[in-house]
């Protein structure tokens, strides 16, 4: 299996809404934006499906390394092979891989989150960091798409820790702020035995609120003139808000139910949101 073909499956595999920002690109940003993709999923199942920390760090010590040999141009992992050849091409920087690793690694330290100033740094690394590097696979002309994708990538996170708060629970770990669940009255036994109080649905609309100031913070930042470049990060933003709005319309009922938009569902605001932003 070609590195390529390795990243394809990874990505489909792992059933992400990102895919459907993907279909219509020009092959050489289909393949740096998989590629990058599929290294996210490779790094975020070291903290996911390794059950001892320790084992956890020392594989992501080595993909630290192993992202030193993707910039010198000895990568051994058909994710990192496959990123290589974009490296120069698109401009892609070391210092974002590191600090997705870094935001990685904060999961080991982090199974709460004591207030959103810490989440939020959490979220910048995993996400936002992830946003500036699409950027730049996508191109921009004006340095204010910059900030579209870092608050873009952060929204989009946010969207994913409150789909995904039973899921995240499930599994011990708690992205909400605590300082928020006591300024709301929520406990973690409430999350724990999936209580829908009054006071959860507050804490989740304030959530909601949160995540949609960064969509505006996005959708104002972008240039005019990047729009069309960033047709991609528009399709991801898109797909994402609309299932915020599903969460937000169904009672944020999170604890009890998962909201999902389907294929053909996503394929249609992809397909709309590329005909809008040509």
């Amino acid at each position: 299996m070609t590195p390529d073909a390795y990243c394809n499956q990874r990505v489909q595999q792992a059933g992400s809404s990102f895919y459907y920002s993907f279909l219509f690109l020009p092959e050489a940003q289909r393949r740096a934006i998989v590629a990058l993709y599929a290294f996210c999923r490779e790094v975020d199942d070291v903290v996911d499906e390794t059950a001892d920390p320790a084992v956890a760090r020392t594989t992501l010590n080595w993909w630290r390394e192993e992202v030193a040999r993707m910039f010198q141009g000895h990568a051994q992992h058909p994710v990192c092979q496959a990123l290589s050849p974009f490296i120069e091409q698109f401009a892609l920087r070391r210092e974002h891989f590191d600090d997705i690793l870094l935001g990685m690694s904060m999961d080991l330290d982090y199974n709460r989150y004591p207030d959103f100033k810490t989440l939020e740094v959490y979220c910048y690394r995993v996400a936002g960091v992830v946003g500036l590097l699409s950027a730049h696979i996508f191109g921009y002309r004006n340095l204010r798409t910059l900030e579209f994708a870092r608050q873009l990538g952060i929204a989009l996170q946010l969207t994913n820790i409150i789909r995904d708060v039973r899921e995240d629970v499930d599994r011990n770990r708690v992205y909400l702020p605590l300082a928020e669940l006591e300024h709301f009255g929520v406990s973690i036994d409430d999350l724990v035995l999936y209580r829908q109080t009054p006071n959860f649905q507050r804490l989740m609309s304030h959530q909601i609120s949160r995540a949609k100031g960064h969509y505006q913070r996005a959708h104002i930042s972008l240039a005019p003139e990047d729009r069309k470049a960033q047709r991609a990060s528009l399709v991801m933003g898109n797909i994402y808000r609309t299932l915020l709005q599903e969460i937000e319309s169904g009672g944020c009922r999170v604890l009890t139910e998962r909201t999902q938009l389907t294929p053909l569902r996503k394929l249609w605001i992809a397909w709309k949101t590329w005909l809008w932003a040509r």
